[in-house]
């Protein structure tokens, strides 16, 4: 009996791994609508859908393992993202080479910074109770709104939702998508650069009245000049091309930004307290008026959490294939980094209250230092602090710059059909800059600011995430999960209102009268 050759294997070789599809050509095209059949990603037919195990159960060994290596192979191609050509323009989406690393520079970066330093003020409204209280939910409320958004960037295979307002887009509607979540995510932006040069300006004016010394004869610039200066350098630095250009100033930012938090709170407790301290909440003989206070301090506290509106942004900038999506680099990142952001806010507001009490200044705990404790330690020391924070807060400014940038070139690029020139991208960077100068000019009062920009924004971290998980993953009606996070949502925009309310009327009370550092 004639003997049968052996079957010859067939198999397609395995494809190797690429870092990502939108390294190679530009991506992130805008999502669709919920409830389109492109969103229903839980029923959505894969290109390996007709591969499983019950398929594979009576086929030979030979067809097995041809199938199985096509599989490998659908997977990677089956991942690939409609792409957007005006992606590859925008300095959010421009580069994919991001990694762990950069998500926990940056995450720390957004997380770590001039709010810490007002939190103490929280406090001095608030108490011990309520301040331990509202600062250990609101942390836990935006790590789990942070993990929700970190899910929800790949939400539809095959979509990426590179932006904030995208993945609102996607849950909320085309049109509800951009109205609800444009304003307070440019807001949150340009609102935190006016903020970071206060900061900034002011800061660098009593660097220089710190290493000057009491004899100095030298004729120091004013208040307005120094966030002038503080302005001028923010822009120089801005002229790096993308989010990922700036993961060394992210990392520079991050590290100063420990390391002043550690200083500031540890040099507070260490000096003798002012006499006549008291931990009894400030208040005001009207009631109302005191609960206006007690709503403002909230607020200071929910914008110490900032930075969900960078979180998507912060995703696109990473390769993502179907075996490794860019959720796990991501939320490995952002764990470390906001281990080491509770790290600081927490000893800063517990240490500072307890420190200066009530009589807290309404610049924060860099403000009492300086005022109550400038005398008692060296200069040295006092001078590295304050420059800590100025690096601070340049690094600070690029990253949370970075949404205007992308949405001004945005706007050119879908106009004009050509990626900006160079001087067209330094001249949207140079008009963001000063404008903001112009706003800080006009409002030189943090606190007040603080608490309004934390009521505003306060759904970007605490609401919208709730229901975009809601109205995305669509959980099992009346189910936990489905009452939960509408709830957590209402409650957020509860929150919002009333914070807000608190804000307008302490900017209103304050006036121009308030300022952010009051030296002796």
């Amino acid at each position: 009996m004639e003997e049968r050759p052996e079957t010859e294997l067939i198999s397609i070789p395995a494809t190797p791994r690429v870092s990502t599809p939108e390294i190679l050509t530009p991506s992130g095209q805008r999502s669709p609508r919920q409830g389109s059949k492109e969103a229903k990603s839980s029923n959505a037919w894969t290109p390996t859908s007709f591969i499983s195990p019950r398929f594979l159960s009576p086929i030979g060994t030979p067809m097995k393992k041809v199938l199985i290596n096509m599989k490998g192979y659908l997977e990677e191609v089956g991942h690939l993202t409609k792409l957007n050509p005006q992606d590859a323009w925008l300095p959010i989406t421009e580069s994919r080479n991001g990694n762990a690393h950069y998500s926990t520079f940056h995450n720390l970066n957004a997380g770590v910074g001039f709010q810490a330093l007002v939190l103490p003020v929280a406090f001095a409204y608030l108490g011990w109770s309520w301040g331990i209280i509202s600062l250990t939910v609101a942390y836990c409320w935006q790590l789990y709104t942070l993990w929700i958004l970190v899910q929800l960037h790949e939400a539809v295979p095959g979509k990426r939702y590179n932006r904030y307002v995208e993945l609102a887009q996607a849950a909320f509607g085309e049109r509800l998508g951009v109205w609800l979540a444009l304003f307070p995510t440019v807001y949150l932006s340009a609102g935190t650069a006016t903020a970071l040069i206060l900061v900034g300006g002011e800061t660098m004016k009593l660097f220089f009245q710190i290493v000057c010394g009491p004899t100095c004869t030298s004729n120091p610039l004013t208040t307005v000049e120094w966030y002038l200066v503080f302005t001028s350098l923010s822009i120089v630095l801005s002229q790096l091309p993308n989010l990922n250009s700036i993961a060394g100033l992210s990392l520079i930012g991050a590290v100063t930004a420990i390391t002043y938090s550690t200083m500031v709170w540890v040099l507070s407790v260490s000096q003798q307290r002012p006499p006549s301290i008291s931990y009894e909440p400030l208040s005001l003989t009207a009631p109302s008026s005191s609960l206006f206070l007690a709503l403002n301090a909230l607020g200071i506290v929910a914008f110490s959490f900032r930075g969900h509106n960078l979180v998507l942004e912060i995703q696109a900038t990473m390769p993502s294939t179907f075996k490794h999506p860019a959720r796990v680099p991501m939320w490995k990142g952002a764990k470390v980094a906001y281990f080491f952001i509770a790290m600081c806010l927490f000893p800063m507001a517990i240490g500072g209250f307890w420190a200066y009490g009530n009589q807290m200044p309404n610049g924060g705990i860099l403000t009492a230092l300086y005022a109550f404790h400038s005398h008692d330690i060296s200069r040295g020391i006092l001078a590295l602090a304050f420059l800590l924070v100025v690096f601070s807060c340049l690094s600070s400014f690029q990253i949370y710059s970075m949404p205007a940038f992308d949405s001004f070139e945005a706007g050119y690029t879908s106009r004009t059909n050509r990626p900006c020139s160079i001087w067209v991208r330094s001249g949207f960077r140079v008009f963001f800059g000063f404008v903001s100068f112009f706003i800080g000019v006009a409002l030189p009062f943090l606190s007040s600011l603080a608490g309004l920009l934390g009521g505003l924004t306060l759904p970007v971290t605490f609401a919208y995430p709730c229901f975009m998980w809601v109205l995305i993953k669509q959980p099992t009606k009346y189910s936990f999960s489905w009452y939960f996070n509408w709830g957590l949502g209402w409650l957020g925009v509860a929150f919002s209102l009333a914070f807000s309310i608190g804000g307008i009327w302490s900017m209103v009370n304050d006036g121009l009268k308030l300022k952010f550092f009051k030296p002796n």
